[in-house]
């Protein structure tokens, strides 16, 4: 649909017609014109904007999952969020990457390869600044990691990676697992360079260091469950699954539910100085008779007849009959 013109617009627009400064047939043949749009076939686009749009939801769940798990680790404000997600050839995001620079190379199982989890420099310095005790500060000049460094920042993408599980698990269960960190990009070399791979950045803030988190997931891991990446299966088995917990919920709760449970053996009336005047012994007469059913109640609704004995040597009942819905 158009832009709107406005009352203004058209009457300049009839203006120029009546003068002959625009020519009617040569906007119909711009009318008619069929906007052409490049495809570009060493490139083709694997990944459909439902699918982009279905991992840019799961990324921002476990974005909030790795702010508050960083937050609480760190004892400092971190903040994550999602910027983009964006599909382009695995060469222009591996030339992207400048050395050096922490390239985790994490198994998706049970999905078939490899994704890579990228962390910027200045965010893994802050990360091993605060948890040796410092403020969180990032390195003023470039260098690399030493392996006690290493060490530490591989221990935070072990939690890391563990936390994708749950946003993933609408999708598929996941296990992801840290195969190998890598310093430089030319040794991350998982998949083809004219690979189509979905990279999902994400934007980190730890104190006052700011930085980038990129997650390269190539095509080729996610083929076999792209059927599974779109809006409608993903809010579909999502309600389908608030369901289920729901009902779930209310029957674990009713089942743990006590409520009390009363048998009448019968009634009968009295003075209240009859009643002054009971002793151990006396007999009451009731106006239940010594074949007929006994009352029981759950809570103060009946709900079943019965019959009285005795089992094991202890009194008990016999339930006889159930009271419907109707009946009561």
């Amino acid at each position: 649909m158009g832009d709107i013109l406005s009352q203004n617009e058209i009457d300049e627009l009839l203006r120029a017609l009546n003068t002959g400064e625009i020519d009617v047939q040569q906007m119909q043949t711009t009318t008619a014109e069929k906007k052409i749009k490049s495809h570009d076939f060493r490139r083709p686009s694997k990944f459909a904007k439902d699918h982009l749009k279905t991992l840019h939801i799961i990324h921002e769940n476990y974005s909030r999952l790795v702010t508050n798990f960083l937050s609480g680790y760190l004892r400092t404000l971190v903040q994550v969020d999602v910027i983009s997600v964006e599909p382009l050839s695995y060469y222009e995001f591996n030339n992207s990457i400048s050395n050096p620079v922490i390239l985790s190379v994490v198994d998706f199982t049970p999905l078939t390869g490899s994704v890579i989890f990228e962390i910027a420099p200045n965010i893994s310095f802050a990360l091993i600044d605060r948890i040796l005790g410092g403020k969180g500060s990032s390195m003023e000049r470039v260098r690399g990691f030493t392996e006690i460094e290493l060490a530490i920042i591989e221990r935070i993408i072990i939690q890391m990676l563990n936390l994708m599980r749950e946003p993933w698990e609408n999708v598929i269960a996941i296990r992801p697992r840290l195969e190998k960190i890598e310093t430089n990009a030319q040794f991350a070399q998982i998949i083809s360079p004219n690979e189509i791979v979905a990279l999902v950045t994400l934007s980190a803030r730890v104190g006052e260091v700011e930085g980038m988190i990129n997650i390269c997931i190539p095509h080729m891991v996610v083929e076999p469950i792209v059927s599974k990446l779109s809006t409608k299966f993903w809010f579909s088995t999502t309600e389908k699954e608030f369901a289920s917990d729901v009902k779930e919920n209310i029957e674990n709760k009713i089942e743990q539910t006590v409520v009390p449970v009363r048998a009448l053996l019968g009634k009968t009336v009295i003075t209240v100085a009859e009643f002054l005047e009971l002793q151990q012994g006396d007999v009451l007469p009731l106006d239940t008779s010594i074949n007929g059913n006994l009352e029981v109640h759950v809570g103060e609704i009946l709900k079943f007849y019965a019959n009285p004995g005795v089992k094991r040597n202890k009194v008990s009942i016999k339930i006889t009959d159930v009271l419907k819905r109707e009946d009561e």
